[in-house]
């Protein structure tokens, strides 16, 4: 059964985000693929409507209450579409690529993109450091949610940023505690900004941080 427009709002309101009636239309045909797909396709670890909305699209349209976005973003490792297709809908100028190694999950995504007609979106199915080492263009902005590893995602984001662009991590302070011990490139490629609290969550933050020249 299709989301009704006022259960999206409400569950965005907490975070800050207001969407007009199409953006909110989008959602829910977004949150009902996602969930018929979800019986046959392993696309999210998170399921039922309300968690999806909270954890999936509050959580990645949040960062647009501090942060301007414009321009061109790639999404590393996108998975089911967050934060990156999350954030075409909500910023619908955004020329966005979408980084998905996986098959199927092109395949949804790629329905998602036509059913909500999204322009400027670009599927691929590189992984990031291939990609990065053969991108035609710089980004203004790249995002990093749930990846699996560090090591090389963050050279390769490095390389793909604009001098002026922006690395946004969603992480949780564990995750940051132990990237900034342990990873010589996390603090040796970006200068990170204070990381911002997810609200309704205990421990999840948002780290945005420019490439450190040099």
């Amino acid at each position: 059964m299709q989301l009704v427009d006022t259960a999206v709002a409400q569950a965005l309101e907490p975070f800050g985000v207001t969407l007009s009636p199409r953006q909110l239309d989008r959602v829910s045909s977004y949150v009902e693929r996602l969930v018929n797909w979800g019986r046959a396709v392993n696309l999210t670890a998170i399921h039922g409507q309300e968690q999806i909305l909270r954890r999936h699209f509050a959580e990645s349209m949040y960062i647009t209450g501090f942060l301007h976005l414009e321009g061109c973003l790639l999404d590393v490792g996108t998975g089911a579409g967050f934060p990156g297709l999350a954030l075409k809908i909500i910023c619908p100028e955004l020329n966005v690529t979408l980084l998905e190694p996986v098959a199927k999950k092109r395949a949804f995504l790629k329905e998602v993109v036509r059913e909500c007609q999204l322009e400027l979106v670009e599927i691929r199915s590189d992984r990031v450091e291939g990609f990065c080492i053969t991108a035609a263009k710089s980004f203004d902005f790249v995002t990093v949610r749930a990846v699996g590893s560090f090591d090389t995602v963050l050279p390769s984001v490095r390389r793909c940023l604009a001098p002026t662009g922006r690395a946004c991590l969603w992480l949780t302070g564990h995750e940051a505690r132990r990237l900034a011990q342990n990873n010589k490139d996390f603090g040796g490629l970006f200068e990170w900004e204070e990381p911002v609290a997810v609200p309704l969550s205990q421990d999840r933050e948002i780290w945005c941080g420019r490439p450190r020249v040099g």
